[in-house]
């Protein structure tokens, strides 16, 4: 996908959590993220966005901790959200497509810039959904290529970390197919790292997550129940993923 359209999600899933965070309130719980309440939601992610940022706009090429977010209330934590947002919409519109600094998965991208609007256009649209869950309405419709893209970063990059807990005694394998945009990963799960390879292969596997590209998007960043008739084989392997995937 174009940097450019990563922007561009980025920047309407965050004006989209801000406005139903406001309608929902800063007191109300966040579903999707127990213990979570929205001010939470907007605490966090607001933090997120302006960590991001900084790499790109300075060029920083160490990790840095994570900010501490303010501890403000009511229309100032509103707007607090919505200044670092636009700062991180302007800071990757405006930076040169050569700019070198920090990233973190171990999939390569394209440059650091794509890493990081693509970072952060997945960040914003995940916990745009917890607004949406605080709210108590439906996702928003997520486009099919932009959900494939999402489940690539999140079997191959986050869950290739060390730091991963899907882990299994056995070697078990798992598999991902997104019906609607072909989409296929097999997923290898042992004692270590899960190693997953792009595309079908001939081996059995011990559990299949079948469905369109948006429902596994949800279903795997754990925002919606990964159950139904798309999860075949193994239930305990789907089981497993809902208590361990968290990020």
């Amino acid at each position: 996908m174009e940097i450019t359209t990563f922007i561009k999600t980025l920047e309407r899933d965050g004006q989209l959590l801000a406005d139903l965070a406001e309608q929902a309130g800063t007191d109300a719980l966040v579903p999707t993220c127990p213990p979570w309440r929205v001010a939470d939601l907007l605490r966090h992610t607001g933090s997120v966005h302006r960590w991001a940022a900084g790499f790109v706009g300075e060029g920083r090429l160490e990790p840095v901790a994570f900010p501490d977010a303010p501890e403000l209330a009511g229309a100032e934590l509103f707007a607090w959200f919505r200044e670092g947002h636009a700062a991180l919409v302007r800071t990757l519109t405006e930076a040169p497509a050569e700019v070198q600094c920090w990233t973190f998965l171990p999939t390569a991208a394209p440059s650091a810039l794509a890493f990081w609007a693509r970072r952060q256009a997945h960040e914003t649209a995940v916990h745009r959904m917890d607004a949406e869950a605080a709210l108590g309405i439906a996702f928003s419709a997520v486009e099919p290529g932009f959900a494939e893209d999402g489940l690539d970063e999140l079997l191959t990059g986050f869950h290739a970390r060390p730091r991963s807990r899907v882990r299994t005694p056995e070697p078990r394998v798992l598999r991902v197919r997104a019906a609607d945009t072909g989409a296929v990963w097999t997923v290898h799960l042992s004692s270590e790292p899960a190693r997953t390879v792009r595309g079908a292969t001939d081996e059995p596997v011990d559990c299949e997550l079948s469905g369109e590209a948006a429902w596994l998007y949800a279903a795997l960043w754990n925002r919606l129940p990964l159950a139904g008739p798309g999860v075949t084989g193994d239930l305990g392997l789907a089981r497993l993923w809902s208590e361990t995937a968290g990020i």
